[in-house]
């Protein structure tokens, strides 16, 4: 009999008995961490161009699978954005924990889809636990559910979608049976300085810009209580927990405490700063949240798990399954817990590991630790920045520094040198109608002299503007 050559399943096997490709990964990723201080923060332009290697048309046949990841190696990783160092400050991107990593890499090899008990019933304990902790860890009211979602984004869309539906309820409406055509109007209350993911929240939700109130912020980026219009139970409100630029916090307390007595819905996003609650030293900071509704934060940034690791936290159990339902005669729905009930998403990866992983190697005091380094190194970004004759222009509370020069056109030419200078990377924004340096700390392994170094390559891009 002659022989036949392998299929594609019997070379499938081989990899999987010889582990041959994944000891090749493993070696590729442990040399990646072991560099990336040592390399630039942004890659080189020559670095860039030699992406074009994958410009290659689709093969016909199949391919040696260790060559992917080669070229992964060769061309993909120094074309990465060095954010898992400790002097990336651009964007609110956070590192990851080893860890957290570490189990993102060993849940890969389960691949779960988390939608069901049936399906993960691991994935579904984790997600229990980890929810019950959450709440624990940042003081949220004991009837609060928690879903586990890609980012704030979605969990942004499902805490307005559970705030949708329970006000339409209360005014008599069935969103779900009726839709929006002809409903009862629902206000919209927001920032002037909202994340502008919350407006397009607002937009698939149905509830567009000219039903929305935007309220004016004060100097410090927080919604202005002055001019807060009189609320009633139409109204949604939506808050933060850390202006993306100042890293300001809202006056929850008042707020909050107005909506209640109103019946109005609060959503407060604190996708980098609802995490100030678990730190005894910045829990002044969200005072009040617990009156709100619904919350939506990020894991993989201030808690610095891995991307994606999203939450959406809700007090109201029946609102938020109500807004995610999902029906279907193949649906095995049993009596644990069933993470679909809480999320848009059906088919959905076991995000909940490594953000369990990373909540049992913090602990309490680990998590107060992790976030209290950040702002110290914030503290200290301000300070050093200060001293050197740039203008900080926001009182720093939390992880975002917002920087200056003597005019606009030498901030941008400084921001233009420091990121081209390999030695840190930052952003740009617009503050109070100037263009501004944007400095996000988000990394766990951001040291004093990182800082430093970073503070010093804004002194060199200055001089070379002058």
């Amino acid at each position: 009999m002659e022989n036949t050559p392998p299929t594609i399943s019997d070379t499938m096997f081989a990899q999987i008995r010889d582990k041959n490709l994944f000891e090749q990964a493993k070696s590729y990723a442990c040399s990646y961490m072991d560099n990336i201080p040592f390399r630039p923060v942004f890659p080189a332009p020559e670095t860039l161009e030699k992406l074009a290697a994958f410009d290659e048309a689709l093969p016909q046949q199949p391919q040696p699978a260790a060559d992917a990841l080669r070229m992964l190696a060769e061309y993909g990783s120094p074309a990465t954005v060095a954010q898992t160092g400790g002097r990336y400050f651009g964007f609110v991107n956070g590192n990851v924990i080893p860890v957290a990593l570490a189990a993102r890499w060993f849940s890969d090899a389960w691949n779960q889809n988390a939608a069901l008990h049936v399906m993960s019933p691991t994935v579904a304990k984790l997600e229990q636990v980890c929810e019950r902790w959450l709440r624990e860890l940042l003081g949220l009211p004991p009837e609060t559910v928690a879903g586990f979602v890609s980012g704030t984004s979605i969990a942004t869309i499902c805490g307005l979608a559970a705030g949708r539906h329970a006000l339409l309820k209360n005014l008599g409406w069935d969103v779900n049976e009726d839709g929006l055509f002809g409903a009862p109007p629902i206000r919209v209350i927001v920032s002037e300085q909202a994340h502008s993911t919350v407006f397009k929240a607002l937009s698939i939700l149905g509830l567009g810009r000219k039903r929305v109130e935007l309220i004016p912020a004060d100097a410090a980026g927080r919604i202005s209580v002055a001019h807060l219009p009189e609320l009633d139970a139409s109204c949604l409100v939506i808050l933060q927990a850390g202006n993306v630029n100042s890293g300001s916090f809202d006056d929850f307390e008042h707020i909050c405490s107005v909506a209640q007595y109103t019946g109005a819905w609060v959503h407060i996003d604190g996708a980098f700063g609802l995490w100030a609650a678990a730190s005894p030293n910045k829990k002044r900071l969200t005072q009040g949240i617990e009156k709100a509704n619904s919350w939506s934060a990020d894991g993989h940034k201030t808690l610095n798990t891995s991307y994606d690791c999203g939450i959406i936290f809700c007090k109201d159990q029946d609102a938020l399954l109500a807004s995610m339902q999902t029906t279907g005669a193949y649906i095995q729905y049993g009596e644990n817990r069933d993470g679909m009930l809480y999320t848009p998403e059906m088919s959905r990866r076991a995000r909940a590991v490594e953000l369990w992983a990373a909540l049992r190697f913090l602990g309490g005091s680990g998590a107060a630790e992790l976030v209290d380094g950040l702002c110290e190194r914030a503290a200290q970004f301000a300070a050093e920045l200060a001293g050197n004759g740039f203008r900080v222009l926001n009182e720093v509370v939390f992880n975002q520094v917002l920087v200056a020069c003597d005019t606009p056109a030498e901030t941008k030419a400084v921001l233009a040198g420091v990121q081209a200078s390999g030695e840190c990377w930052c952003g740009m924004t617009i503050w109070q109608g100037q263009p501004a340096i944007r400095v996000s700390v988000c990394s766990w392994s951001t040291t004093p002299d990182d800082v430093q170094r970073s503070v010093q390559a804004f002194i060199e891009a200055r001089d070379l503007a002058a």
